[in-house]
């Protein structure tokens, strides 16, 4: 692309400023944040009630999953973990409790892939994201993995994407290939959105 469009522009600015404010966490935040974040989703009639969620697993200063991880897996839940494919669309597999080094400081399932359509069984998707706003619109790191899982996942289905406090914004600026989700969870709790598909 040669030229930015307005909306990616402002995504690039967002996502800087997001990311340089993720950098000054601490490690004691972190924790405390995907302690109060598991516990939120824990909580939800969505997830108590789902055979199936489609989780991931956090890196860095995200929002950590690794306490939810467990706990969905100690409450017998199905758990699909992403793959990511070379063209970053996601693919899925069964979380058996063990994990691998994918490259890019992620880490997968170790189990077999399922295909990208398998997130389309999922009761309940749990996504990444830098930001979203009042209407369900997210903001991710720009490769667009989330936007095309997202797409496979039936209308109605319990989406949400884990944040930081803060990052529920009044406006996050879209592109058409983006979609937004159903829900954002914060340490302070889930928000769902009225005007989302689901």
């Amino acid at each position: 692309m040669d030229e930015l469009t307005p909306a990616l522009a402002q995504k690039i600015a967002m996502r800087d400023r997001l990311l340089t404010a993720r950098r000054r966490l601490s490690l004691l935040d972190l924790q405390e944040a995907a302690q109060a974040i598991a516990g939120h989703l824990l909580a939800t009639p969505e997830v108590r009630r789902a055979a199936t969620v489609a989780a991931y697993v956090s890196v860095g200063t995200e929002p950590g999953t690794g306490p939810l991880l467990e706990a969905l897996l100690d409450a017998g839940r199905r758990v699909l973990l992403p793959v990511v494919l070379p063209d970053l669309d996601l693919d899925w597999a069964v979380h058996t409790g063990t994990l691998r080094s994918a490259g890019r400081g992620l880490l997968e399932p170790v189990g077999p892939t399922l295909g990208p359509e398998a997130v389309a069984t999922a009761d309940v998707v749990l996504t990444p994201g830098l930001a979203v706003d009042r209407s369900g619109m997210r903001l991710g790191r720009g490769g667009g993995s989330y936007d095309r899982a997202l797409g496979r996942v039936p209308v109605g289905t319990f989406t949400c994407t884990l944040l930081h406090e803060g990052e529920l914004v009044d406006f996050v600026p879209a592109e058409p290939h983006d979609r937004p989700v159903a829900a954002a969870v914060t340490p302070s709790g889930v928000t769902p959105f009225a005007s989302s598909p689901g």
